[in-house]
């Protein structure tokens, strides 16, 4: 999960992780697919759940809120405000998935709710530094 932070996950990722996921338990359990046990099974013989892309999310949000505090180059970028000059060539199919738009779908937030959450924690820290 190296690097997770920065992934657009799409459905298709999403279900090769959660059966990453599910073939970790079973090689830590040995369990053999030839046994036919459920994942559900597996997960309560590891008293687990499925949480591999619940971290993901999980880290993804705070790297975000990380960027969106500092005033640097990776936060024009993710916030899309910097200006160039680039070929507008019409793609076929659908728009791509930008990083701020997974967390949008994921979390119900608007990207305007990001860096009003990321303004007020750096007040917040700031003021608890003054003390």
């Amino acid at each position: 999960m190296y690097g997770a932070e920065i992934w657009t996950l799409r459905a298709v990722d999403q279900k090769h992780l959660e059966g990453f996921e599910m073939w970790c338990w079973r090689k830590m359990e040995k369990i053999s697919w030839n046994d036919h046990v459920r994942n559900e099974e597996v997960l309560l013989r590891v008293n687990e759940q499925k949480n591999i892309l619940h971290e993901i999310r999980k880290r993804k949000a705070n790297w975000i809120g990380h960027i969106l505090r500092r005033n640097c180059l990776l936060k024009q970028v993710i916030e899309g405000k910097i200006n160039g000059k680039m070929e507008v060539t019409k793609r076929r199919g659908r728009r791509r998935r930008k990083l701020l738009d997974d967390l949008k779908d994921r979390r119900g937030g608007s990207r305007s709710h990001y860096v009003e959450a990321s303004f007020w924690r750096r007040l917040w820290v700031c003021r608890e530094t003054e003390y």
